[in-house]
């Protein structure tokens, strides 16, 4: 791995510089775009694909921006895996399934000191839309999102001699601050982390993003014939197949995957905290908005 001379610094840089540029672009084209299209805008598909396409295309941004600076090479966070990952990363797929009762059960607690739910916002799926849909929603974050997150940002902190712990705690807390919405923070958390420790173990981004993939098109191609959520009828065998297959798999790198164990501890976690905390502050409010505009309502 080409070596990295200040990798907790860049990578904190790179997660601001994503966040900063799709607060930027998102609030200037967006903005645009609603005074184009009208008081409708928020359901008008072309406004619902471009709120999914800004921050990938931002997060491409950052990707590109941090790689010129030559803080780690693509090589290392592109980096070729055993081949057993990959249907590994699927059956994580298919175990998150398993943790869909989490989003419920939180958002029920909510609801019950005054949230209201936010609504889909989702573009049309039916017939050929689905394609487009699964292109913008499911394959361009499986590769941007998984490139900064678990690529660049998993990356600079086994660089930097972190343990497996913190990198994936960290991941996670950061992958799921970022989406900003309260609703499925618990959820995107364990996300989060279950990538990372696939990335850290796997030593590539690859099966993450195969994993990131695989889960959002699933849940649109489901969306597309109507089921937005599991039937009572299957609920209870599919949560014990997918929480049996998660807990496997997660259990399966944890203990039996030693070859890519990262370092111990956090040292140096200030340097990276600097760089990184315009990114989280920003996040940090955009997700408080969320949870207000939620009682709000």
């Amino acid at each position: 791995m080409e070596p990295v001379r200040k990798p907790l610094k860049e990578g904190g840089l790179a997660f601001s510089v994503g966040v900063l540029l799709y607060v930027v672009v998102s609030f200037g084209v967006v903005g645009i775009a609603g005074a184009i299209i009208g008081a409708d805008a928020a359901q008008n598909d072309v406004y619902k694909y471009l709120s999914y396409l800004l921050p990938q295309l931002c997060f491409g941004a950052a990707c590109l921006i941090f790689f010129r600076r030559k803080s780690l090479s693509p090589r290392a966070v592109y980096a070729p895996c055993k081949w057993y990952y990959f249907p590994l990363a699927l059956l994580v797929a298919y175990g998150m399934f398993s943790l869909s009762w989490v989003n419920t059960f939180f958002v029920g607690l909510l609801q019950k000191i005054g949230y209201t739910p936010s609504t889909a916002t989702l573009p049309s799926l039916s017939g050929w839309n689905l394609l487009p849909a699964i292109l913008v929603i499911a394959l361009l974050p499986a590769v941007f999102e998984e490139s900064l997150f678990r690529g660049i940002q998993v990356g600079c902190m086994k660089e930097a001699g972190w343990g497996t712990a913190p990198i994936i705690f960290l991941s996670g807390a950061l992958f799921s601050l970022f989406h900003g919405n309260p609703e499925q923070t618990l959820y995107q958390f364990a996300c989060g982390c279950v990538y990372a420790l696939i990335a850290v173990r796997s030593g590539s981004v690859f099966p993450t993003m195969l994993a990131h993939f695989a889960n959002n098109a699933a849940i649109l191609s489901l969306s597309s014939v109507g089921i937005d959520d599991i039937p009572a009828a299957a609920q209870l065998p599919v949560y014990l197949t997918a929480g049996a297959v998660l807990v496997g798999a997660v259990l399966f790198l944890i203990f039996f995957k030693k070859g890519q164990r990262g370092g111990k501890g956090a040292k140096g976690g200030r340097e990276y905290a600097l760089t990184a905390s315009v990114g989280i502050a920003i996040c940090a409010l955009l997700w408080i908005a969320s949870l207000a505009m939620g009682f709000l309502q």
